[in-house]
């Protein structure tokens, strides 16, 4: 496993449910196209999980 994971907003939260909105403020994205990097934990991976149809996850 890579120590981090590069995570992309890649479709809109507007019609999603709170809990999903919530997650991805959680993982630090804001506007469709954002890119943050977060350490790859269960913690994380259980958050992309959550929002998987909302995001583009890498390994980097």
């Amino acid at each position: 496993m890579a120590e981090i994971l590069r995570i992309t907003l890649v479709h809109s939260t507007s019609k999603a449910k709170k809990n999903q909105i919530a997650t991805v403020a959680a993982l630090g994205l804001r506007k469709i196209g954002q890119t943050v990097e977060q350490k790859d934990t269960p913690q994380v991976r259980g958050m992309v999980r959550t929002v998987s149809h909302l995001v583009k996850v890498e390994e980097a």
